[in-house]
């Protein structure tokens, strides 16, 4: 899943979707899933997204994704996010839970 993603300074579409697997590489049910947040920090460690609420959009497939806000692919570079899932009995799972999703923001023209 520690996949890369591509986006332009500024742009808030599309959005980030992850198809959630565990440690073994087997899709992750969301059926039991009660939120979903997304986090995001830049190459030197410093928090773009703390919380991003984020969606499910297949549960069975365990489909996850964040609708960027304004603000959010302003800083150009390489970053790195996860989804952390909060499930109904309380636990809470990160995923990726070995690496991370490359964010890569390219700088706009105009």
């Amino acid at each position: 899943m520690a996949a890369s993603f591509y986006i332009k300074q500024n742009d808030t579409a599309p959005s980030i979707e992850a198809g959630l697997t565990d440690s073994n590489g087997r899709t992750k049910s969301m059926a039991n899933a009660s939120a979903v947040v997304f986090h995001m920090q830049d190459e030197n460690g410093n928090v773009l997204i703390e919380d991003g609420v984020g969606t499910i959009k297949n549960p069975a497939k365990g489909i996850v994704a964040y609708d960027w806000q304004a603000g959010d692919t302003s800083n150009t570079g390489i970053h790195s996010a996860e989804f952390q899932i909060t499930y109904n009995n309380g636990q809470i799972e990160t995923f990726p839970n070995t690496g991370y999703i490359k964010v890569i923001v390219k700088d706009e023209l105009a």
